[in-house]
């Protein structure tokens, strides 16, 4: 998936990690009763463990979001036995994230990670929405890619699975370090730029599409509304 993920534009990036999503998913909603619970979570495990680690070496972007992906479909397979409810919740969650973050890659045509730098001369409100997805995929609290996450280890450590939780946990804080790497590069280094003018007759202001702010609010925001789920 990472290759592919890479040698693919954008757009098809963004339905080979959303769309094609559904249908895996879907299945094992469906034949979760009859499945092996400990098969299950070792493969759960596994997943979450390669996309953190995956990812921790990797310096393409689409590269990145790909072993995000694998360790996402990690955190959905855990829970489905437990409460299959929550493996949607942590779906949609996702699908919306991944849906703000490659609309705005796409829109400003950024496949590098050099050039979200670059983006925060011609828009600096894009840029500081992909910056926001990026940790919200990431499960920084308070933003919404938490939410899911911090559910699905409640759910483990009611149900006596302490190590499990232990351990996603962990794999979390690998997938967290990667975007972390991605906030620095963008936001503590300046690259180098021709432009040094305050105004930006040489970039003319970018002007996002209207489906971008919505999205980018409930991949952000939503935590707040953690009641609802809980309850």
């Amino acid at each position: 998936v990472p290759e592919v993920t890479q040698g693919v534009p954008l757009s098809s990036g963004m339905v080979l990690l959303t769309w094609q999503k559904i249908a895996p998913t879907a299945l094992l909603y469906q034949i979760s009763p009859s499945l092996n619970m400990k098969i299950l979570m070792t493969l759960a495990i596994m997943s979450t463990i390669l996309g953190g680690w995956g990812g921790l070496n990797q310096t393409q972007l689409r590269k990145i979001l790909a072993y995000s992906s694998i360790a996402h479909m990690g955190w959905m397979t855990i829970i489905i036995l437990i409460n299959p409810t929550m493996t949607i919740l942590n779906l949609t969650i996702y699908i919306i994230a991944t849906l703000t973050l490659f609309l705005s890659l796409n829109f400003a045509s950024i496949t590098k990670i050099k050039s979200i730098s670059n983006l925060w001369n011609k828009s600096t409100s894009l840029t500081v929405i992909i910056l926001l997805t990026l940790l919200s995929l990431g499960g920084l609290p308070p933003l919404t890619g938490f939410l899911p996450k911090w559910l699905i280890l409640q759910e483990l450590v009611i149900n006596n699975n302490i190590i499990m939780a232990t351990i996603m946990a962990l794999s979390a804080l690998l997938n967290l370090f990667f975007y972390m790497r991605i906030i620095y590069a963008t936001t503590l280094t300046t690259f180098p730029t021709s432009n040094n003018s305050k105004l930006q007759w040489p970039y003319p202001q970018i002007k996002t599409i209207n489906i971008i702010p919505p999205l980018a609010i409930i991949s952000s925001l939503l935590l707040p509304l953690s009641p609802m789920f809980i309850t």
